[in-house]
């Protein structure tokens, strides 16, 4: 966390557990000892509507807890984009889902990570559902705003029972996705 205070922004369409996924950072943060608020915002709609959850995590005490301009934005659905992504620093990072967002108009400045979550979850885990658990493990190893055994632990006490290995793995896979595709990196020039 560079000046110790970060603050991230999670959108999407009501019902893709945003407001989970923002809960989950929140109570990883405050078990490392971090300052922590968290705010949401349903959209009239509520399910299917443009929805968001903002988390501010500092080092120091929280003096405004509203997120005007995230360091970081996680979008899962083009609505939330259109809508929320505009508000992200110049120097942002937005993490999104490639196969239901394009981030059309996105400022050069910005640091994309765009991953198939939703697809991902259905082909390797056979459940859509846990898309949001998907795209918080990738946000957690590009932003490195938290360390991943902290929230992995969250997501974990967050869920019920019967559906903590699931979660776990859709954690992990997160995880796995963002690293595979960051240590690619850009293609090798072609030889001169």
């Amino acid at each position: 966390m560079g000046d110790g205070r970060v603050e991230i922004r999670f959108s999407g369409s009501g019902g893709q557990g945003i407001l989970l996924a923002a809960a989950i950072v929140a109570e990883a943060a405050a078990a490392q000892g971090e300052h922590v608020v968290q705010t949401q915002t349903y959209g009239p709609e509520a399910r299917g509507g443009a929805s968001k959850a903002e988390v501010i995590v500092a080092r120091d005490e929280i003096d405004y807890p509203e997120v005007l301009t995230p360091d970081i934005s996680l979008v899962l659905s083009q609505a939330a984009y259109d809508k929320y992504a505009g508000d992200t620093v110049a120097a942002g990072l937005l993490v999104y889902d490639s196969g239901l967002v394009d981030p059309v108009g996105a400022p050069e400045t910005w640091t994309l990570c765009g991953l198939p979550f939703t697809q991902a979850a259905a082909d390797e885990l056979g459940k859509t559902v846990v898309a949001n658990i998907v795209s918080l493990g990738a946000l957690v190893a590009v932003s490195d705003v938290l360390p991943a055994d902290s929230v992995e632990q969250a997501v974990v006490s967050r869920v019920p029972e019967r559906f903590r290995e699931l979660n776990a793995e859709a954690f992990r896979l997160g995880l796995r996705l963002a690293r595979e595709a960051t240590s690619a990196g850009p293609p090798a020039a072609p030889p001169a």
